[in-house]
């Protein structure tokens, strides 16, 4: 009788009272523009024929604007072309598929032998966990803790393990010797002065002598003894250093520990549903003309990230750097509306700007400019009027970054 009930309750023609119907035709989806805005094309294409007349080939310039539902401009847009540092958006895609927003690499500290009266009687060993930005902030807390922990001095050799990497310094070796350096307050050079000096909450300089070599091995030595473990900054901070300083070194370290470029093309190309054709990369930096990526390609990528950040706390401008909202890095000298979170690139004949218009008319708009010539300068300017063009057909909402862009280096509470 109770299912008989709930059966006749289910299919009853009388709406429910608590539910409003709403027609299809009202509903929120369908006030979305899905239709095309040819104004776009025409300021894209004037934009075109301003390049054309200095001389450069319009076969040559990428162009693809897109918002949600509707195309509103192309020019090329389908062909992979040199992206340069857009290849940073599928390093970006593909890290965060592998690891999530607040995933920390770890930096495993041994120790080899007894610590006697402040003395380690045998080796310091440093086992590399992938973080792609320990600078000299991160050494120095770190041999802060390892005097609380009561070394002054190590008898033995300091000993790295794996691909250490200190300062974007690829020989394991070298990485190594700053290592050392860091840790012994006398040993600093000026810079390393003037980057303590720029600390938060700085702990006290660390003074331990190393008396022996430094040495590389490539997995953890017999006979040791766990003394601390290093915490990186969260991915999210990595990242954002990345993209906003275009910072080849943590690019090509975090697509290395996933396999390489044509790796992370392939996870970039799956996630942001485009052919692997229009993602063609050899490493994850963009450094090289083989890494090539269609302005369509970009704009999906960014639309991917906005879709993976919908559950979480952050925009994608927490991921980028944001026009007049970052000071420095390759924003810097740019003259783009505020608010618009983007992606420079540059090679020696190539200058890319990808990123993401938050509009009253449109939501949010995905652009991806990669344009071909000599005269790097003149085409940044020039991309930037496009922008303000732009801005004068729309009205730009300014999509900040949800969480501070100081990024806090050294912090003691990661030991």
């Amino acid at each position: 009788m109770i299912f008989a009930h709930l059966f006749g309750f289910l299919f009853t023609n009388a709406p429910s009272p608590s539910l409003p119907i709403i027609p299809w035709e009202e509903a929120s989806v369908f006030q979305i523009p899905t239709d095309p805005d040819p104004q776009v094309q025409v300021i894209v294409d004037e934009y075109l024929q301003i390049l054309a007349r200095q001389g450069l080939s319009t076969e040559k310039q990428g162009i693809w604007i897109q918002s949600d539902w509707a195309i509103l401009a192309d020019n090329q847009g389908k062909i992979p072309a040199p992206a340069a540092s857009l290849t940073k958006i599928a390093t970006t895609i593909a890290s965060l598929d592998k690891w999530g927003l607040n995933h920390r690499f770890s930096t495993k500290i041994y120790r080899q032998g007894e610590i006697n009266n402040g003395i380690l009687q045998g080796n310091l060993i440093v086992e590399y966990g992938g973080d792609p930005l320990f600078v000299w902030e991160e050494a120095i807390v770190l041999g802060n803790k390892l005097q609380q922990l009561g070394i002054n001095k190590i008898e033995g050799n300091l000993i790295v393990v794996g691909n250490w990497q200190m300062n974007y310094e690829e020989n394991p070796l070298k990485s190594g010797e700053l290592l050392k350096q860091a840790l012994n307050e006398k040993k600093w050079s000026g810079i390393i002065k003037k980057q303590y000096e720029a600390m938060k909450n700085k702990p006290l300089p660390p003074n331990i002598q190393i008396e022996g070599i430094v040495a590389k091995t490539d997995r953890v030595p017999n006979n040791t003894s766990l003394l601390l473990t290093h915490q990186s900054l969260t991915l999210r901070e990595i990242l954002r250093s990345m993209n906003v300083y275009s910072n080849n070194k943590i690019a090509e370290s975090l697509a290395q520990q996933m396999g390489g470029g044509a790796k992370v093309a392939n996870i970039a190309s799956k996630i942001a549903n485009v052919s692997p054709e229009e993602i063609l990369l050899h490493n994850g930096s963009g450094l090289g003309v083989d890494n090539r990526i269609s302005p369509r390609a970009v704009c999906r990528m960014l639309m991917s990230l906005e879709t993976t950040l919908q559950n979480t706390d952050i925009n994608i401008g927490d991921l980028f750097p944001v026009a007049g909202v970052d000071k420095k890095g390759t924003v810097e000298y740019r003259n783009i509306p505020l608010g618009i979170p983007l992606k420079t690139g540059t090679l020696s004949v190539v200058s890319a700007l990808a990123g993401v218009i938050s509009t009253s008319q449109r939501n949010h708009v995905y652009f991806a400019v990669i344009n071909y010539g000599s005269d790097i300068e003149d085409l940044r300017k020039k991309q930037d009027v496009l922008l303000g063009n732009l801005e004068q057909h729309w009205r730009f909402k300014p999509l900040l970054p949800t969480k501070s862009i100081n990024i806090s280096f050294g912090d003691i509470q990661r030991n």
